[in-house]
């Protein structure tokens, strides 16, 4: 099937149940005609005519309603039986285990060892948070259209919930088109502010738990339930987002200084220390090329003929205190 058709028949799309109704009226239906429906001969609605198979003749709903049932059924019963296997083998565990705390009371911190099992732990906080999710996305680039969509999803089941959703990105996603969308899409209070830097992806919800990467590459995470941890993250949070600039619902434009944007100044302060291009590029979140041009507009501003004279003006000038004097 194709993917447009990869559901169930509790969610048979409409090409699908209008093919399906005419079948049952008519009695059959030509091969040709399932090209836009595809899903009614994998989800067994239509099965071949013995004596044309050029045609295909509708199984009776009742019938079909049993099998899934069924089926529906035998999964359920295999759960209940995974379920029995779980706690015969953990009973001991448990016995043995029993003068310490429960988990619940238990502060902990979890490895989390591939993408599949991070997405479902975060679900499954998102699932139980009524209040607030605190979030630091140094980027807006989901691995894929479908995980966007789950994650809109869940955000915006905690706002129809009454919660509340602020998020620090940063300044190079102020115009991206996935950012923008993604607030376009949700309602309720969800707010973003930016930053020049900001730290690794941080969630937090309800300041309860919290999600944090455990290598470079995000194939690996922590869970942490540790109280003293998520205040720590909290804090952290709350201090950056004090600091950032307004994206949405509200954008504000930062002012330029003598002639020098707010990039460029980000881009001055980490030249003084010595930075090469790449590392000031990736810190910024930007491509190599991009930080490049800004460097040579500010040499431009600045009247530096060379990196190392460059370094010097930028000191010489005082942009870097005169932008401290105005925070």
């Amino acid at each position: 099937m194709t993917e447009a058709h990869t559901h169930g028949a509790d969610d048979l799309c409409g090409a699908g149940l209008s093919l399906y109704v005419h079948a049952l009226r008519v009695g059959r239906v030509r091969v040709d005609d399932t090209a836009e429906a595809p899903c009614l001969v994998g989800l067994g609605l239509l099965q071949p005519e013995i004596e044309d198979l050029g045609w295909l003749r509708p199984v009776a709903p009742a019938s079909v309603l049993h099998r899934l049932l069924r089926r529906s059924a035998e999964r359920i019963a295999d759960e209940r039986r995974r379920e029995e296997r779980l706690e015969t083998v953990f009973a001991p565990l448990l016995q043995l285990d029993g003068s310490r705390a429960t988990a619940t009371d238990t502060p902990t911190i979890t490895v989390l060892g591939d993408k599949e099992r991070i997405n479902q732990a975060i679900t499954e906080a998102m699932t139980d948070a009524t209040d607030e999710l605190l979030a630091i996305q140094p980027s807006v680039n989901p691995s894929s259209p479908e995980a966007h969509a789950v994650a809109l999803v869940r955000d915006q089941a905690l706002l129809d919930r009454g919660g509340r959703i602020r998020t620090l990105y940063q300044h190079t996603q102020r115009y991206s088109p996935l950012a923008l969308a993604r607030y376009e899409q949700l309602r309720g209070d969800a707010q973003a502010r930016t930053l020049d830097e900001v730290t690794e992806r941080l969630l937090v919800m309800d300041r309860q738990v919290a999600f944090i990467p455990a290598n470079r590459d995000r194939t690996l995470a922590l869970e942490v339930r540790h109280p003293a941890l998520i205040d720590y993250f909290v804090t952290t949070f709350d201090r950056l987002w004090h600091l950032a600039t307004p994206m949405y619902p509200e954008a504000v434009e930062r002012p330029s200084l003598n002639g020098v944007s707010p990039r460029q100044h980000a881009i001055a302060g980490l030249l003084v220390e010595g930075h090469t291009d790449a590392v000031i590029a990736d810190r910024l979140g930007m491509n190599i090329r991009t930080a490049r041009v800004h460097i040579a507009k500010l040499a431009a501003t600045l009247g530096s003929e060379s990196r190392a004279q460059l370094g010097y003006l930028i000191a010489e000038s005082g942009i870097l205190r005169q932008e401290g004097a105005t925070e």
